[in-house]
């Protein structure tokens, strides 16, 4: 592994902890990989994560009715139930339109919890973080955006989605790949665009224009960034993924050195 630093983080005035791995091993770090530190909405792929172990164990499926009336597990997945930002009532029928939804995640997962047959942050630690060795990962908090991890825990599953143990490749294939494509919808912080593409828990670049992943990314690379600076990607074309941990509200600093940082990633080490 190599201890570096990514010039694109120079000014920031905040510490900085990166990451990048490729499918076997970390390949870089900048700061402690051990910090723990909140992840806010990158929270989200690690519980869809936990919903696709239980796909896959057969105690749920994506047709279920979960959320509002009309709505299923999948509508929650990929935040096409209707459900607003935060509140249980509706503001679209189910799959009109791509609403970014932290309700829709808490009750995904507590869907998930009465199919399994226990709590939600149980299920995970036995099912996800405990399998895999990310003992400084907290899961505990909010499904939709209260988990706390470090670097390292966050390459972990990075190493995972690239090589999945868990579930199998073509689950993995599925959740990175567009659900209902066409959809319009805001990206928090960022603005709305007319194919606000998304996976089963993952954002997917698309072509949408401004993102906070550099313009060098290929369109189908997947990730999640968070209010708390934080961020995750996985490129596949290039076999890598890369973590990004502030503690601090996303703001403009993030957006200035976040494509530019994207893209040191990917040539250094793509």
């Amino acid at each position: 592994m190599e201890t570096t630093t990514f010039a694109a983080t120079a000014g920031f005035p905040h510490p900085a902890l990166v990451g990048v791995t490729g499918p076997e091993e970390t390949l870089a770090v900048q700061g402690d990989p051990h910090a723990v530190l909140p992840l806010a909405s990158v929270t989200k792929p690690l519980t869809a994560w936990g919903v696709l172990v239980a796909v896959e164990h057969g105690l749920l499926d994506f047709e279920d009715p979960a959320g509002p009336e009309g709505s299923t597990v999948l509508h929650l997945l990929d935040h096409t139930s209707g459900l607003p930002f935060e509140g249980d009532q509706p503001e679209r029928p189910p799959g009109e339109r791509r609403i970014y939804s932290n309700a829709g995640f808490d009750l995904l997962a507590a869907h998930v919890a009465e199919a399994v047959g226990m709590p939600f942050a149980e299920w995970m630690a036995r099912e996800v973080t405990g399998p895999l060795g990310m003992t400084e990962t907290d899961v505990t908090g909010r499904p939709s955006a209260g988990a706390r991890s470090s670097i390292g825990d966050l390459l972990i599953f990075g190493r995972e989605v690239l090589r999945p143990r868990l579930i199998p490749a073509a689950l993995r294939d599925l959740a990175l790949t567009v659900s209902r494509e066409g959809l319009r919808g805001l990206v928090p912080g960022y603005g709305t665009y007319a194919d606000n593409q998304w996976g089963l828990g993952f954002e997917l670049k698309g072509a949408k224009t401004p993102h906070w992943l550099s313009d060098a990314l290929p369109p189908q690379t997947a990730g999640h960034f968070g209010a708390q600076g934080s961020f995750l990607f996985i490129d596949r074309s290039r076999d890598l993924a890369a973590a990004f941990l502030s503690g601090v509200p996303f703001g403009e600093a993030h957006k200035r050195i976040w494509p530019a940082l994207t893209e040191e990633i990917v040539t250094r080490y793509g």
